[in-house]
């Protein structure tokens, strides 16, 4: 199937290939730093120098941190300012962009904030790579967890917020339940990490049990299980692999090792062939899939990354997920888009991104396999009907509660929406008026979450240790908003297929109380995984640790 998105660019394709026939030299294409004017990159930093960066750093805690995270290493897709574009951009261009901000996106204009301190938060973030950082005053890297209640008004049902989550709790949100865009002020509310304060332990429905399998690690993302046990986890920011063997008698691993290392923001793990004797890794790095020779209780690479296949990246989503069809024969591969609402047919960048594309096993023969879909961060088999299944984070600034993230069936070929329309046919109305064509194609996924849930890792249950009714559920884990006024998210829910291998629309909360009554979060769940014994390991990237739930029948 050829993209609609892939039209656009072949006359600049064309262009090229005429070009590179000639024997020119093909000049870079040059992008500015979120669409800044030339003009801004030539604009002198006014307020330098150490003490203006300890400023920035006061200033940046106060407005910034929320949501870029108290280091400026990003928070979920929020990305990092320490590394990456911003650190690549000139200050006058880092200005321009706090002073406008794009709330499209997500980021709110500063303009109101007086031009010196804009200046120094500028400096700050430029400060943070450099020889003096370290000799900064420590500031505070998140609130202390207090006693204290967030006063807010309760969210009108179906819609929730994390006072109201609680295990057991059965939701289901329908089409009808959508608001207008716009019914409320878009929000910039990112949370405040926390330590976990003392006796504060994630919350499970009664008969289940919650332990601290390991702690100490390092933004631990996806899970998986291989075949013989092991579980491999992808630690994104520190690019590497890590493998965690058995369970001891008090609920710890046995064994750590790292697998691999030098990887690129890795986040997709895959076995192949499928079944029970692999013979590869797939590893979906952010801009590329790779593999290692692999066998069962590999604790290290026995060989060096085979590169099969570049992906697109750059801006927006990271995570890139893979799977393989229960036949092996293809591999899919999940590319979030690389903004909020940037139509394809204008933004070059975003071409083959907002889709599940499939190769063959080799990295070979690319293909979209289903397009439209903002961010499918998790990608999951069914094992009773063979679908490919998939956890997504839909578009934000559009209010409180639209647009509902999702998990659903991915159909072949099929269209979700994004960017000109959403959940059917609801037009986006920043993009009134585009495609319409498309409405008709645009399909109602599955089950509608709460929005800015931030729907992670997916999971079939395939144990035997749950209740029977538990069997062939899904298991996601929700991050947590940050568009939201009162935050929702920050749980690991339960989707019941009643035995049937189809979802009916409800969800159900089943680990909550990774936040705290005063509105702060101490973790974040990101991925989750069915261990051997039937039991559920969940990581949490918020208090950088694995949990592990189990039944007790009590």
């Amino acid at each position: 199937m050829t993209s609609r998105k892939s039209v656009f660019i072949r006359p600049l394709f064309r262009s090229i290939v005429a070009i590179s026939a000639l024997g020119l030299a093909i000049p870079a294409i040059a992008q500015s730093f979120h669409n800044a004017p030339a003009s801004s990159s030539t604009l002198e930093n006014p307020d330098t120098g150490k003490q203006n960066a300890a400023a920035g750093q006061k200033l940046y805690q106060e407005r910034c941190a929320s949501c870029h995270g108290a280091t400026a290493k990003g928070t979920g897709n929020i990305p990092s300012l320490a590394s990456g574009a911003t650190q690549a951009a000139k200050p006058g261009e880092i200005f321009w962009f706090i002073t406008h901000g794009d709330m499209a996106n997500g980021m709110p204009a500063w303009e109101t904030l007086p031009a010196q301190q804009r200046w120094q938060i500028v400096t700050y973030l430029k400060y943070l790579n450099s020889p003096g950082a370290a000799q900064l005053s420590t500031a505070a890297t998140g609130a202390s967890a207090t006693t204290a209640t967030l006063q807010a008004p309760p969210p009108t049902p179906p819609f929730t917020d994390f006072r109201y989550e609680k295990p057991g709790t059965v939701r289901k949100i329908t089409v009808p339940d959508l608001p207008a865009p716009f019914a409320t002020q878009s929000a910039g509310n990112g949370p405040t990490i926390v330590p976990r304060p003392e006796g504060v332990w994630p919350q499970a429905p009664k008969g289940f049990k919650v332990e601290l399998y390991t702690t100490g690690l390092d933004n631990p993302r996806l899970i998986r299980t291989a075949p013989n046990g092991d579980f491999f986890v992808a630690e994104t920011s520190k690019g590497q692999i890590m493998v965690f063997r058995g369970i001891t008698a008090d609920g710890k691993p046995k064994t750590t090792s790292i697998f691999a290392s030098g990887l690129n923001k890795p986040f997709g793990i895959a076995f192949y062939p499928p079944g029970p004797n692999p013979k590869w890794l797939y590893i979906g790095n952010t801009n590329a899939v790779v593999r290692f020779p692999y066998k069962n209780g590999d604790l290290t690479a026995t060989g060096p990354a085979q590169h099969l296949d570049d992906l697109p990246s750059g801006r927006g989503h990271s995570t890139r997920d893979i799977r393989f069809s229960p036949d092996g024969k293809t591999m899919f591969v999940s590319v979030g888009s690389g903004s909020n609402v940037n139509d394809p047919d204008t933004h070059p960048e975003e071409k083959n991104r907002a889709d599940i594309l499939a190769f063959n096993p080799d990295g070979s023969h690319m293909r979209i396999y289903a397009y439209g879909i903002r961010n499918p961060v998790g990608l999951a088999i069914n094992p009773q009907t063979g679908e490919l299944w998939c956890s997504v984070n839909e578009r934000d600034a559009l209010g409180d509660n639209l647009v509902p993230d999702y998990i659903t069936h991915v159909q072949k070929g099929g269209f979700y929406g994004w960017p000109w329309w959403y959940i059917g046919g609801h037009q986006d109305p920043r993009l009134d008026g585009k495609h319409p064509e498309l409405k008709d194609k645009a399909i109602v996924p599955d089950v509608l979450l709460q929005p800015h849930n931030a729907s992670l890792e997916m999971t079939f249950y395939e144990g035997k240790q749950f209740p029977r009714e538990y069997d062939g559920d899904i298991f996601a884990a929700e991050h947590g908003s940050w568009n939201k006024g009162t935050r929702a998210g920050y749980e690991v829910i339960r989707v019941p297929l009643h035995q049937t291998g189809h979802a009916t629309g409800e969800y159900e909360d089943f680990l909550t109380g990774f936040v705290l009554p005063d509105g702060n979060a101490w973790g974040r769940p990101v991925g989750v995984t069915v261990a051997p014994d039937g039991s559920l390991l969940v990581t949490d990237d918020g208090s950088n640790s694995i949990w592990r739930v189990t039944y007790t029948g009590k």
